[in-house]
């Protein structure tokens, strides 16, 4: 029985490792989408993204929020296309950092709070992007192959 459950083991890491590329996939487009979406609801509400930000007391806030709703918006599109994904998760992280650092740090009290913030949470997954890149199954492998550059993943 034990070596049936290891064969069986076995073959779920062989289909695992076949579908390897899948993960970065569906990661990319189900994050990407909801910060194009979230982007998006910022652009066509630009006077209530605004307001918010003065609010919050971010500096600049007529050219802040445009730029923090374009990043969103373009940072997620660019996403789901595995476009230029290193670049822009760092610019991601940095916009959840500027976050975390003028508007929701005021309600943290200690370590719990801080790692349970949605932000923290984000910079976190744009660091792995950034590392593990876009996976095979986008626009940036293709460009690698193109240009017969070597594939950092």
């Amino acid at each position: 029985m034990f070596a049936t459950l290891l064969r069986y083991q076995q073959a779920l890491l062989d289909a695992c490792a076949r579908l390897r590329w899948l993960g970065p996939l569906v990661l990319r487009l189900g994050f990407g989408y909801f910060w194009l979406e979230t982007g998006w609801g910022k652009l066509h509400n630009l006077d209530g993204a605004i307001a918010r930000f003065v609010d919050w007391g971010l500096p600049l806030p007529m050219w802040s929020a445009p730029l923090s709703a374009g990043t969103e918006f373009i940072g997620g599109a660019l996403l789901m296309l595995g476009l230029f994904t290193r670049f822009t998760s760092l610019v991601m992280a940095f916009n959840m950092a500027v976050a975390i650092a003028f508007v929701v740090i005021k309600n943290v009290m200690g370590l719990d709070d801080f790692v349970e913030l949605d932000e923290f949470l984000y910079i976190l997954i744009f660091f792995w992007l950034f590392l593990a890149g876009p996976g095979k199954a986008s626009i940036d492998r293709l460009i690698e192959k193109r240009l017969g550059l070597r594939s950092v993943n």
